[in-house]
Formats: structure tokens, sequence, C-alpha cells
């Protein structure tokens, strides 16, 4: 599991490094007046996600692979610093394999979709990077549960669904982005601090506690 997330961590930071490359060279071409920079703007954005649960008490963890799409508004605060609200669809989740736990030996995918409201300082460390931090509040708007079968084909199990976990979930959000006229690029880390599965349930035998986990690569317009 830790070569895993390194490998995709590795890829997260070749991302931006590429991304930081690519737009510096087509921002020496472009001169933005400092009063831009004080201008809101309102857009859309999207990206994929690299997401998980650490849960104790299984055979292997592996990372699942989601989207998040939604808007966004940037609001300038001084030229080194904005607040930004967003509003997103987000699909997380797991892969687990458990060693005849409550769900017997078997591969299953947990399908956790939410309805995502991150708000972020975006502090300006140059002209075109930044840095983002803040936290974020979700709601759980669907949920399945998926067993992995030996011929490739995937039964999801009925009785399992939102019910079963928290709806609300909420945490903390760290990440990097860059900036080029109207063009965002960047990578962040979602860490969450509520529990997933919903106590005395089925939730908590099955995920242990344990909570969501996100790196999200996102790019996105302003207008």
């Amino acid at each position: 599991m830790k070569q895993k997330l390194m490998i995709v961590k590795n890829f997260v930071l070749l991302f931006v490094l590429s991304c930081a490359f690519f737009i510096s060279s087509v921002a020496q071409e472009r001169k933005t007046p400092n009063d831009k920079m004080l201008t809101p703007k309102v857009g859309v954005k999207g990206g994929i996600n690299f997401t998980n649960l650490y849960v104790d008490d299984v055979k292997d963890e592996n990372m699942k692979i989601g989207f998040n799409l939604g808007l966004f508004a940037k609001l300038p605060v001084t030229q080194g610093l904005s607040i930004q609200p967003e509003i997103l669809y987000s699909v997380k989740g797991s892969k687990l394999a458990y060693d005849l736990g409550v769900l017997g030996s078997n591969e299953y995918r947990f399908n956790l979709n939410y309805v995502e409201v991150p708000i972020l300082a975006v502090i300006n460390l140059s002209k075109n990077f930044n840095l983002q931090a803040g936290g974020y509040a979700a709601y759980l708007a669907q949920a399945n549960i998926k067993r992995a079968n030996g011929d490739g084909t995937n039964d999801q199990i009925a009785d399992l669904n939102e019910e079963n976990f928290n709806r609300l979930d909420y945490g903390l959000v760290g990440g990097l982005g860059i900036d080029v006229e109207n063009i965002t690029i960047g990578a962040r880390y979602n860490y969450g601090l509520r529990e997933v599965g919903k106590a005395d349930n089925f939730g908590s035998q099955a995920l242990k506690n344990s909570k969501n986990s996100a790196i999200s690569l996102y790019i996105g317009f302003g207008f």
C-alpha cells in the first residue's frame, strides 16, 4: 500500500511540475496587470480523485479512482490573498479485500458519492503560483458496495447503501495551484475528520472507524 501511495504522490508531483513549466512559459508571453488580481471570478472545474479508506483488519486496501466536478468562485481580499468557495460532486471510496471478516474473503468496492463544499484561503506565492488551505463539508448523496467476482464482474449488495454511512463528512484541505489568465490547475489533499461508517451499524463494523482520504488533480476555467 505504501508503495502504491508513493507512486501516486510521484505522479502528482510530476503533474504539478509539468504544468508549472508549461504555464510559466506561457506566462512569459502574457503579462497580466496587477488590478486583474483583485477582480472576482467564477468558473467551472473538474478533475480526478485518487481516494482511499484506511481500514483495520482487512487483507488489502487499494486506491479507487473517481472524479470531481463543479463550480468555484475566487474572491480577492488583497493581491496576495483570496477566499475560494466551491461546490463539487466528488466520487470517493476504496477497494478493500477482507479475509474472513464481516464481509467474508472477497474484494469489495465502496463507492461513496458526495456533494462537497470546500472553502479555502488562497495565498499567492508569486504571480502564478499559490498555496491553498482550508476545510470542507460534504453530504453523502449516494453509496453502494459491490463485490468483485473472480470472472471480472461485480455484484451490488442490495441491502447496503447510504443509510449505513454517516451522511455528513468534513475535513481539512491543502494544496498547490497555478493560475494563468483564466486557467487554473492544481493538486490537493483532502483528509476527512469524521468516521465514514455510522455508529452501531454495519458501516462501523466493516469500516472500523475509517475516514476519507483523497488526492485530487484538477483544471478550472474562470470567467
